[in-house]
């Protein structure tokens, strides 16, 4: 089915892996994790047991490096029983630390989507993540510019958005998402009656994949940012 997109006013971008790279450096980080703790477990059994970790943690800490980073040291004391050393602790934190300070690689043809959709749309930045850090990468990446208004939220379900919404005094139904995630910036959105593009990144957090089992959900899906001016 043909969507409508002429009564948009407002349109919200996703930062990590839609405007900038991110879950890269985030795998990088666990393939060097797991190599420092190979001396205790599998490397399969070292990534199911931070996945399990980061789960745990996720109401405590939230989303984001910060979060990542303490669940890598929790997770590397529990498989070493408490045995592993402070040099290798001190390695990962080292890794959190890289991830913070990684320049900011924006993805192909972002600033241009932006400069086309300045002045006319309304543009906001909606991500998770950690505050600091993603206030950074976006001053970093030079597209602040480009946004009427930032938001980092707690996560990024119906009720999250529709808070949003009605902070900004924006009618759903005059909204337009655009992300990477069907689970977190697309499925929501379709759910409080906005309208949401997918743009798949090539790689995805486990937590983030979903299935999806009801086939009426009516959104689009383009390979890169850039197609999304063939339809506004």
């Amino acid at each position: 089915m043909e969507i409508d997109y002429s009564d948009i006013t407002t349109i919200g971008l996703d930062a990590d892996d839609t405007l900038w790279v991110n879950e890269t450096y985030f795998r990088d980080a666990e393939e060097k994790f797991s190599a420092l703790l190979e001396g205790y477990e599998t490397k399969n059994k070292i990534d199911q047991e931070l996945f399990k970790m980061e789960m745990k943690n996720l109401e405590l800490y939230g989303y984001g490096i910060k979060g990542f980073m303490l669940s890598m040291i929790e997770s590397a004391l529990e498989l070493s029983n408490n045995s592993v050393s402070q040099a290798t602790l001190q390695k990962i934190l080292h890794l959190g630390k890289e991830m913070i300070s990684h320049p900011v690689e924006v993805l192909d043809g972002v600033e241009e989507v932006l400069e086309r959709l300045f002045g006319t749309y309304r543009l906001l930045v909606l991500t998770k993540g950690d505050l600091l850090d993603q206030e950074r990468k976006l001053a970093r990446s030079g597209l602040s510019k480009y946004f009427h208004h930032v938001e980092v939220l707690s996560d990024k379900k119906e009720q999250n958005y529709q808070q949003l919404l009605n902070h900004l005094k924006v009618d759903a139904k005059e909204f337009l998402m655009i992300g990477n995630s069907l689970k977190s910036d697309v499925l929501p959105l379709i759910k409080i009656g906005a309208r949401a593009v997918h743009v798949p990144f090539h790689t995805t957090w486990q937590h983030e994949e979903v299935s999806i089992e009801n086939k009426d959900y009516n959104y689009l899906t383009v390979n890169k940012l850039n197609r999304i001016l063939d339809y506004l």
